[in-house]
């Protein structure tokens, strides 16, 4: 683990130039990324700097590219806050920008930009030999600067909490935290801001009817249930489950443990007598929840995971606004809206992954890697939460998931993850950046889920340079 007395003496000097520029007056553009992670970070260092009184704005946007750069660049603002983005262009940032830009990140850099930061500009995880990838998400990173900056925004721990369940930093036994998550989730307990209790992990805890949850839950995948509202209403309701109170449907959060203990055992009655799925779902059903204790029952803020799904909504489907303006403390309009966005963007998904299946042609399997073809179908906003959900399908267990789709500018966008029960040594976050740069596009990420992005003509030699990268223990995770 991470040492994180090293990041914190580091937080001062990166502290007060951040607070030198909110002195000066200077009008600040907060830049980061439109996934749950993305907001979170550029809301939380928002917020901070809006208690400074800083004149400052937040703006999204889908990857780091030179041409945003470049936008940066003509929209001249005074400063710059690039946060869960741009790891690794600190040279490019320096040429185009000069000294008016701070990182907050936690993606894997390469060593030389550790190196050359010699004005501290980079406030990036692994500096400080933590592992971005399980110990600190960019929300994580950016409340440790905000409560750096003042004590008071550690009522912001709550957000970090969100940010990390957002970016799947839930690695631990059971779903746990680990490194300087753990320690903020600490500070969040003892204000009494967010409660953890070991419960069965379904999908809308605190909102949905409890069978509509367990058929919207995909992690873990269940064959005859995931996405079949009708099997799951007809097997608690055989194991004499009340699911109604009153006329009301029942949420999961309301469930004594006498009936979730119920629920699990019709879940595995099911499982043992359909035969599709392992019987290790069980134990994969249950982990750590994280409740926002400050938030109404029954909102979809109210449980950490839920509130991240929502954030990673908003982003993806085009009002990332809307998500930063919940993080800020918006809770009329804005939480109607994402309420709505949710719901289109989990119809939209389906959609996806049920074209993905049924149309043979757009999976490409050798039993280790597995090519998912999204031209035409899949809006590359929404590649990475595709991949992710392909990750936990059963018929890709075991596999390195490659899923790629043809962008409105012409260039390729490609999302890769792990799979569940992958066993390859292979670091995607090195693999892809590699591969992406070879071909003269940008990419990176962590050992488990990485991105890029690449000229449209260089498909072929890229696809070639994935295949053998991925059995180079050059890029095997350490």
């Amino acid at each position: 683990m991470g040492d994180s007395s090293r990041l914190i003496s580091a937080l001062k000097p990166f502290c007060d130039k951040i607070r030198s520029v909110v002195e000066a007056g200077s009008e600040i553009a907060v830049v980061t990324h439109l996934d749950a992670d993305g907001i979170t970070s550029g809301s939380i260092i928002a917020t901070a700097l809006a208690r400074m009184g800083a004149k400052c704005a937040v703006r999204t946007v889908s990857d780091m590219t030179p041409a945003v750069i470049e936008r940066m660049k003509a929209e001249d603002h005074e400063f710059y806050v690039i946060t869960d983005l741009g790891g690794g262009m600190a040279a490019q940032f320096r040429k185009t920008l000069g000294y008016r830009w701070v990182v907050i990140d936690h993606h894997q850099i390469p060593e030389e930009e550790m190196l050359t930061d010699d004005a501290g500009q980079v406030m990036n995880a692994w500096k400080f030999g933590i592992d971005g990838g399980i110990e600190v998400p960019a929300g994580g990173m950016a409340y440790m600067v905000a409560s750096a900056l003042d004590r008071k925004n550690r009522d912001l721990s709550c957000i970090a909490v969100v940010s990390a369940v957002g970016d799947r930093q839930d690695q631990g036994d059971k779903r746990s935290f680990m490194g300087l998550n753990n320690e903020i989730l600490e500070i969040a307990k003892s204000a009494g801001l967010v409660n953890v209790d070991l419960d069965i992990m379904l999908t809308g805890r605190e909102t949905r009817p409890l069978h509509e949850a367990l058929a919207f839950t995909s992690f873990p995948f269940i064959e005859g249930l995931t996405w079949n509202r009708d099997n799951c209403h007809a097997i608690l309701k055989n194991a004499g489950i009340r699911l109604k109170d009153n006329g009301r449907w029942r949420v999961p959060a309301e469930f004594s443990q006498e009936e979730k203990s119920a629920v699990l055992d019709a879940i595995a009655k099911f499982v043992a007598t359909a035969n599709k799925t392992s019987t290790g779902v069980i134990n994969d059903l249950i982990g750590y929840v994280y409740t926002l204790a400050g938030e109404d029952k029954r909102s979809q803020l109210r449980d950490a995971r839920e509130f991240a799904t929502l954030l990673n909504a908003c982003g993806r489907i085009g009002k990332p606004g809307v998500g930063v303006a919940i993080c800020m403390g918006d809770r009329n309009a804005m939480l109607t809206a994402g309420e709505e966005i949710s719901v289109q963007y989990r119809t939209t998904l389906r959609n996806y992954i049920s074209t993905i299946f049924s149309e043979k042609w757009r999976v490409t399997d050798d039993g280790t890697s597995a090519f998912v073809n999204g031209d035409g179908l899949v809006a590359q906003d929404m590649l990475g939460a595709v991949s992710s959900l392909l990750s936990g399908s059963p018929t890709l267990a075991g596999r390195l998931v490659f899923a790629r789709t043809l962008a409105q500018d012409g260039t390729y966008k490609f999302s890769s993850r792990k799979s569940l029960g992958c066993v390859s040594k292979a670091n995607l976050g090195l693999v892809i950046r590699h591969c992406a740069e070879s071909v003269k596009g940008t990419g990176g990420g962590h050992a488990a889920a990485a991105g890029c992005r690449i000229p449209a003509t260089s498909l072929d030699p890229f696809l070639s340079c994935l295949k053998a990268a991925v059995n180079d223990e050059k890029f095997a995770a350490s």
